[in-house]
């Protein structure tokens, strides 16, 4: 009976010792944030990306922290609706393709935060590629093109058909 006890009771205290580290850890680590939307929730560089919240309460404001982008802090402010703040910063042109945090300290104390994929951005434009191109057709170029094949062909035949007379003569 008294191994039982003992048992119980080592047991018991390991659990209450686990529970008072752990429970420290966990309340650290739970920032309670609350949402932060994010349009367009992946955008390349140069485009311009809104975000909202109900964090902050009716008539509230906040700051935005987009520093991890490189886009720096930015205002969100009450929009027309209720208890919504919204604000919006732009994409650097040299920010890199990957995921970035996106965070809002409210004047009232509360946080918010979301994530922003940055993408590449598809190629546009001409392509220089060392021969030809992607450039559409001139119609310069193109005329001039025929005319040189043209010319070749009658040329040409006039050439076959001068030396197909001649053979004959002899």
């Amino acid at each position: 009976m008294r191994t039982t006890a003992r048992l119980f009771t080592g047991t018991a205290l390991a659990v209450a010792a686990i529970g008072a580290f752990a429970a420290p850890a966990a309340h650290a680590n739970n920032q309670n944030h609350e949402p932060l939307e994010i349009y367009p929730s992946s955008a390349s560089p140069g485009t311009t990306v809104t975000v909202n919240t109900l964090a902050c309460g009716k008539h509230g404001h906040g700051v935005g922290d987009a520093n991890s982008l490189g886009a720096g802090e930015f205002q969100l402010n009450p929009s027309t609706h209720k208890e919504v703040v919204v604000g919006q910063f732009t994409v650097p042109e040299h920010a890199k393709a990957g995921s970035y945090w996106i965070s809002v300290a409210c004047d009232n104390g509360k946080t918010a935060r979301g994530e922003l994929t940055v993408k590449h951005r598809s190629p546009s434009g001409h392509v220089p590629t060392g021969v030809g191109g992607s450039i559409g057709p001139d119609t310069a170029q193109v005329t001039a093109g025929v005319a040189v094949l043209a010319a070749a062909a009658v040329g040409g035949a006039w050439l076959l058909r001068r030396r197909a007379s001649g053979a004959q003569g002899r």
